[in-house]
């Protein structure tokens, strides 16, 4: 194809004829190019820190068969320093006199006989439930798909006691299930035990509307069904698992953060009763599964008789 064709052919394409133009050395005195500014060298970002793996998240999940019980091999002994918190609210052993004073009110009320209705000091574990799943005291009972009373042995070593029931154990009737409850289990696996060697329960037998934190009147309405499973359960040691259970168990207003880290004595009986971050609060800052994991050894060593 000659060179005239070859050229008619391309621009019926709309391909562009560059003619060849002078050696670039030949015309580069006659291109101006502005001045570029540099841009700025920003240092480079730090390597986020590689997750730390506490032994509860390498844990599996146990099996409904248990993990072990008492048999399971001992957890190494974990020394931690108790936070500073104020002490003046506890007496020597670690009791408020708020929290005595709410046993006194169901623990020393007058005969049953001298009072109407079944006077909750005296209900066994049947009515005591059943006087629970037909509770009207408060105005939760209106929003409550089903209340929530407690499940695990009834003569249990542990007893561990959360706050509120959220919107699956409102659905189910149990406390500490969902993911949360998961994480329950994984960490009583940890120091030896399934959920049916302990008994759970909740401070709170319904639900809060939206999970919001219980009100005074709501707490107060339920205090005497809690304190008679204490005394029907009488356990060896007491969990208190997050904000709400803390502070309402122990009548007071300090954090969980400077709560955790010591021993309490809980009631008449001096029930040992250490606190705990809540299993929810856990999933949202994992970073806090280290302190948890530190609690429950010294539950662990406890029940054991290593740590007074």
């Amino acid at each position: 194809m000659d060179d005239a064709r070859r050229r008619g052919y391309l621009d019926a394409l709309g391909v562009t004829i560059w003619e060849r133009r002078a050696p670039l050395a030949a015309v580069a005195d006659q291109i101006e190019i502005a001045p570029v500014a540099p841009e700025p060298i920003s240092p480079p970002l730090p390597s986020p820190p590689e997750p730390v793996q506490t032994k509860l998240e390498r844990l599996p999940l146990p099996s409904r068969e248990g993990a072990g019980g008492r048999g399971a091999e001992r957890l190494p002994p974990i020394e931690i320093e108790p936070d500073p918190m104020p002490f003046d609210r506890f007496d020597e052993s670690g009791c408020s006199p708020a929290l005595l004073d709410a046993w006194d009110a169901i623990a020393h009320l007058p005969p049953a006989s001298d009072r109407p209705g079944n006077a909750i000091e005296r209900m066994d574990w049947e009515t005591l439930e059943a006087t629970v799943t037909g509770c009207r005291a408060c105005g939760l009972c209106a929003t409550r798909t089903r209340t929530v009373f407690g499940v695990g042995r009834r003569d249990a070593d542990l007893m561990i006691i959360g706050e509120a029931p959220g919107a699956d154990e409102d659905r189910e009737g149990e406390p500490f299930v969902g993911r949360a409850g998961q994480l329950l289990t994984r960490m009583l696996a940890a120091i030896g035990f399934s959920r049916e060697q302990v008994y759970i329960a909740n401070v709170l037998k319904c639900r809060p509307p939206g999970n919001r934190d219980p009100h005074a009147d709501e707490v107060l309405h339920c205090e005497g069904y809690l304190l008679r499973q204490v005394a029907l359960v009488q356990p060896r040691v007491i969990l208190a698992a997050g904000r709400i259970a803390a502070q309402q168990l122990l009548k007071t207003d300090v954090t969980v953060g400077r709560l955790r880290g010591r021993w309490f004595s809980f009631g008449p009986s001096a029930i040992p009763l250490r606190v705990t971050y809540h299993p929810a609060y856990l999933l949202r800052s994992p970073d806090q599964k280290a302190k948890a994991w530190e609690d429950l050894t010294r539950i662990r060593r406890r029940l054991d008789g290593a740590d007074a």
